[in-house]
């Protein structure tokens, strides 16, 4: 077995770590309000869009990660964006534009990538390997994150007005439609943050679990914002040692983690857990019949 100082030897893992550690904390951030807004069906389709950006990138400059990164982040915007603006101009709802945009537009995907023949390439950008980042990579997702942790938290106050009530929002003089898209946005240059660490496939549950796991014991909104990032960066941070130490998979090992520290909430949390459940129906009822 890998030691932890040989472990911290290489700067692959060195940089993997960083990465991991930033990567995790703003995606268990962000994931608090896309948990608060009940919006992960949203996230879901948006991060199907990364993969047809790869392939935008591959046709026009081949696949390399600059490429890759660049086409997900622009198809990304589109499609999100334009499946909020079609939504805002429509009686129909942002997941249904989105869910036939991001279809569209995976499809689309699939026949470059096939034209090109750049199927045995793709597993990384699909699945992640935050082994590879180089230092290029590393300060991406560092300028990245930076940008999207200061927007969140300058525009804290009113996308927490914003995912409780629409209507408060609109008379505290937030306009829902700027924070509908600030939203999309800041969701799009996450997952791109995400990319080559836990790919386009296992991205989305890097960002809810965390978040997910403490709804499930929190009633504070900035509890659940704060404390996802903690747990985030935590995991992938651990996951990074655990791969190397078991030789696997590390974007797989962060988000198998994540969903057994779910799984065992959802078990244990005294008042949504299965265990607080049996309790309550076990409990005696005094003055009934």
């Amino acid at each position: 077995m890998t030691t932890t100082q040989h472990v911290l030897d290489y700067a692959f893992n060195q940089r993997a770590i960083l990465a991991g550690a930033m990567i995790g904390f703003l995606n268990g951030y962000l994931g608090g309000y896309v948990v608060l807004r009940r919006a992960a069906l949203f996230a879901g389709e948006l991060s199907h869009t990364l993969f047809p950006g790869i392939a935008l990138g591959a046709l026009l400059a081949g696949l390399n990660p600059l490429s890759a990164l660049v086409g997900a982040t622009v198809m990304a915007l589109v499609v999100g964006l334009g499946a909020q603006g079609m939504a805002s101009g429509s009686r129909l709802d942002h997941n249904t534009t989105l869910a036939i945009l991001a279809t569209a537009a995976f499809g689309g995907g699939l026949l470059v990538l096939r034209h090109l023949g750049l199927y045995v390439r793709l597993e990384d950008y699909l699945f992640g390997n935050i082994l590879g980042l180089s230092d290029f990579d590393l300060w991406f997702t560092f300028g990245v994150g930076l940008l999207t942790m200061v927007a969140l938290l300058a525009w804290q106050r009113p996308l927490l007005l914003f995912l409780f009530s629409r209507d408060v929002a609109s008379t505290q003089g937030v306009s829902v439609v700027r924070m509908d898209f600030l939203l999309a946005a800041l969701l799009v240059l996450t997952m791109i943050t995400s990319l080559q660490a836990v790919g386009a496939i296992l991205t989305l549950g890097l960002l809810v679990a965390p978040a997910a796991t403490l709804y499930l014991f929190l009633e504070s909104p900035r509890g659940i914002l704060w404390g996802g990032g903690l747990i985030g960066a935590v995991v992938s941070v651990g996951a990074v040692f655990l791969s190397n130490w078991w030789n696997v998979q590390t974007g797989a090992t962060i988000v198998l983690l994540l969903g057994g520290i779910f799984v065992a909430a959802y078990v244990v949390s005294p008042q949504y857990g299965l265990l607080g459940q049996l309790r309550r129906r076990l409990r005696p009822r005094h003055g009934g019949v």
